[in-house]
C-alpha cells in the first residue's frame, strides 16, 4: 500500500469517525506521528541545550561575553523561530506538511551541528539564527500533519502528545550537559544534533505520508480554501479574527515564560548561588513538570475543555513562580517542587493552547493558524532571554527578581485565555455554526 492510499484510507476513516484503519495503514500512521514526535523532542533539545552551555561560553572561550550579550545569543534562534514559525507554518498549507517537516528538519540539524565548530561569538550566533528558522517551522508543521493523522476528537490529546516531546528534549540536554560538558566540552553538545540529521531525516522522508495539497487530497483542500479563505487572509477574516488575534497574544505571553525559563534558568539558579550541577538539576526539574504537564492536561483537556484547563495551568505556572521569591534560604526541596508545578503550568498551558488551535481552524488554516500564533509567540521566546539577561547583568537587581518577571507573563496568558472563553461564549450567542 502507498503513503497517499494509506492517508486516503485514513482519510475516510476520519471522514466517518471512527480511527485509523487497522494493518498496514495504521503502522503507517504509528510510525509517521513517532518520526514528528522525535523531531519535536530535538526542537526541546535545541531550547535547552544554549541554557546548558551558556556558562562555559562566557567563562571558558574567551569571546568576551558577559551575561546580556549571552542573553543576546540566546535570543537569536528564537528570532529565526519566530520567522520560521509564520512561513513554514504557511508553506505547509500550500507546499504540503511532509516537504515542510523535512526541509526545517535538515536546516536546524546541519546549522546545530555547525555550531560545535564555531570560531566564535558572531558565528555561533548567526548559526542560531538559521538553525532557529528550521525549528522554528518544524512544530507547526509537525502538529498539523499528526492532527490530520488522528480523528477529529482526538486532535487535542495529540497536540498534548507531540508537545511533550519538547519537556524531553529538554531533560534530555540538562541530564546530558552534566557530564558532557565536564568531559568532553560545550562544543560536545551540539554535535548531537548528528542523529537528526542522519536516522530522522532518512526515516521522514521514507515514512511520512502527505495529509494535505497537491499530493494527497487536493479536492478537499481546495474546497476549504475556498470556503474558509486561505492563507493569512483567512485568519484575520470572520469567524476567526478575534481567535487570531487572542491565541497568538496569549503564546506570546506563554513562551516568554517557558522560554524565559528554559535559557536562563542555569544562569539565574547560579546567579542565586548555585553550582553548574545543581543549576542543571533544577532546569531538570521544571522539565520533568513540564512531561507531567503533558499528560495532565491532555486528560484534563478532554474532560474539561482546552481553553480552560490552559487558563488554570497558566496560573497555577504564575503562582509558582512567584512564589519561589519567598523561598527561605536552604529550601532546595521547595525550590524543586516550586519549579515542576512551574514546568506543569507553563508548557502545559501551550500545549493546550496548540490544541484548541489545531480543533479550531479547518485543515487548509490549520498550519498557517499554529504558524501565527507561534511566530507571535516567538516574540516573546525573543524578549525573554534579553530582558533577562539584562536583569541578572544589573547588580542591583536580585536574581530571583526574573521569576516575577516570568510568573507575570504566565498569569497576563490566562487572562487572555479567559477573553478566549467569552468571544467562543459571545459568538455561540450570535451564530448557529460555529467551528467547536
Amino acid at each position: 500500500m502507498s503513503l497517499t492510499a494509506s492517508v486516503r484510507g485514513n482519510e475516510a476513516a476520519r471522514t466517518h469517525g471512527n480511527g485509523p484503519a487497522s494493518g498496514p495503514a495504521r503502522r503507517r500512521t504509528i510510525v509517521a506521528i513517532a518520526i514528528c514526535w522525535g523531531m519535536v523532542v530535538f526542537d526541546g533539545y535545541d531550547l535547552i541545550v544554549y541554557g546548558t552551555v551558556q556558562n562555559s561560553l562566557i567563562e571558558g572561550t574567551g569571546w568576551g561575553l558577559n551575561a546580556a550579550s549571552a542573553g543576546t545569543i540566546g535570543s537569536m534562534a528564537f528570532v529565526g523561530m519566530m520567522i520560521g514559525a509564520v512561513f513554514a507554518g504557511r508553506l505547509s498549507d500550500a507546499w504540503g506538511r511532509r516537504r515542510a517537516i523535512l526541509l526545517c528538519a535538515i536546516v536546524f540539524s546541519v546549522a546545530t551541528v555547525l555550531c560545535a565548530v564555531a570560531p566564535g561569538a558572531v558565528a555561533f550566533g548567526a548559526l542560531r539564527l538559521v538553525a532557529g528558522l528550521g525549528l522554528g517551522g518544524l512544530v507547526p508543521s509537525a502538529n498539523a500533519l499528526a492532527a490530520e493523522l488522528v480523528p477529529a476528537h482526538r486532535r487535542g490529546a495529540m497536540a498534548t502528545l507531540m508537545m511533550s516531546g519538547v519537556p524531553l528534549g529538554g531533560t534530555a540536554a540538562a541530564a546530558l550537559g552534566l557530564g558532557m560538558i565536564p568531559a568532553f566540552g560545550w562544543r560536545s553538545m551540539f554535535w548531537l544534533a548528528l542523529v537528526a540529521l542522519v536516522i530522522l531525516v532518512p526515516l521522514g522522508w521514507r515514512f511520512l505520508p502527505e495529509t494535505l495539497g497537491a499530493v494527497a487530497a487536493p479536492e478537499r483542500a481546495g474546497a476549504q480554501r475556498t470556503t474558509a479563505g486561505g492563507g493569512f487572509r483567512g485568519l484575520f477574516r470572520a469567524p476567526f479574527l478575534g481567535l487570531s488575534v487572542l491565541f497568538a497574544a496569549s503564546t506570546l505571553f506563554t513562551l516568554f515564560a517557558w522560554y524565559g525559563l528554559g535559557t536562563q534558568l542555569p544562569k539565574i539558579m547560579r546567579d542565586s548561588g548555585a553550582d553548574l550541577g545543581p543549576a542543571l538539576t533544577f532546569t531538570i526539574a521544571l522539565n520533568i513538570g513540564a512531561v507531567a504537564g503533558s499528560i495532565a492536561t491532555a486528560w484534563a483537556g478532554d474532560r474539561f475543555g482546552t481553553v480552560s484547563t490552559s487558563v488554570v495551568a497558566a496560573f497555577l505556572a504564575g503562582a509558582a513562580l512567584i512564589s519561589l521569591l519567598v523561598v527561605p534560604a536552604g529550601s532546595t526541596a521547595y525550590v524543586y517542587g516550586a519549579l515542576v508545578v512551574a514546568g506543569v503550568g507553563t508548557h502545559g498551558t501551550q500545549s493546550l493552547v496548540i490544541a484548541a488551535i489545531a480543533a479550531r481552524y479547518p485543515d487548509a488554516l490549520r498550519g498557517t493558524a499554529l504558524g501565527w500564533a507561534l511566530g507571535v509567540g516567538r516574540i516573546g521566546a525573543v524578549l525573554a532571554p534579553q530582558l533577562s539577561g539584562l536583569m541578572l547583568a544589573a547588580k542591583s537587581i536580585p536574581p530571583a527578581m526574573n521569576f516575577v518577571l516570568f510568573g507575570g507573563s504566565a498569569i497576563i496568558s490566562a487572562l487572555l485565555l479567559i477573553a478566549v472563553v467569552a468571544l467562543s461564549a459571545a459568538r455561540r450567542g450570535r451564530v448557529a455554526v460555529v467551528v467547536p
